[in-house]
């Protein structure tokens, strides 16, 4: 379901430079005005597709209209896919340093991103979901700290870090470049097909 034309949708961030990207990101091809709202979501647990539909459902009965939510994971092939969505408490804990320190003893550094934006257009509305990934692996970390686990994650066919890698050069391959397309592409399709659109191009 569509957001009506001219409508804002809540994005549940506090993370200014996120909001920053995702805005930089999506450019002018997203047909509705993003507005960041901090909201203390519980800590699901769970497979990443069941934590980003329940904090969806979660953020839209609080905001009570349109929200979208991220998940972001970082997967280790030699654990597992661990971190997985739990790397926000991994790398609290270990900082970029750690992270790179958990593969010590494992021959293969290779990981993957994984970012989830989760839709809903409201309350007790369903939830629609846009993955994006990138391949690479974790190495010992390179590059301004102002981004998370940026520093120690290097995406496939480059030799630099997300974090030395130029902000166009990154938000043009990542994990949450991936995602947002994908979602961009659906409400672009969706406005494209609703019925005022339909009515709008007749009367042209």
């Amino acid at each position: 379901m569509a957001v009506p034309a001219g409508r804002y949708v809540v994005f549940v961030t506090g993370n200014a430079k996120k909001l920053e990207e995702v805005i930089q990101i999506l450019g002018d091809t997203f047909p509705y005005k993003l507005v960041s709202r901090k909201i203390d979501l519980p800590e699901y647990q769970g497979e990443p597709d069941d934590i980003s539909i329940q904090k969806c459902k979660e953020a839209a009965r609080q905001v009570d209209g349109p929200v979208i939510v991220e998940d972001t994971c970082l997967c280790f092939k030699a654990l597992g896919g661990l971190p997985g969505p739990y790397i926000k408490w991994f790398l609290d804990k270990l900082q970029p340093e750690g992270l790179h320190k958990l593969l010590a003893g494992f021959e293969d550094k290779s990981a993957w991103a994984l970012c989830t934006f989760a839709f809903s257009a409201g309350k007790d509305e369903p939830v629609e979901l846009f993955r994006g990934e990138t391949q690479g692996k974790i190495v010992d970390p390179r590059g301004p700290r102002d981004f998370g686990w940026d520093p120690c994650f290097q995406p496939n066919g480059y030799d630099k870090t997300y974090a030395e890698l130029p902000k166009e050069v990154k938000n043009s391959i990542s994990h949450r470049y991936r995602a947002l397309a994908a979602m961009s592409e659906h409400f672009r399709q969706t406005n494209n097909t609703s019925p005022q659109n339909k009515k709008k191009k007749q009367e042209d």
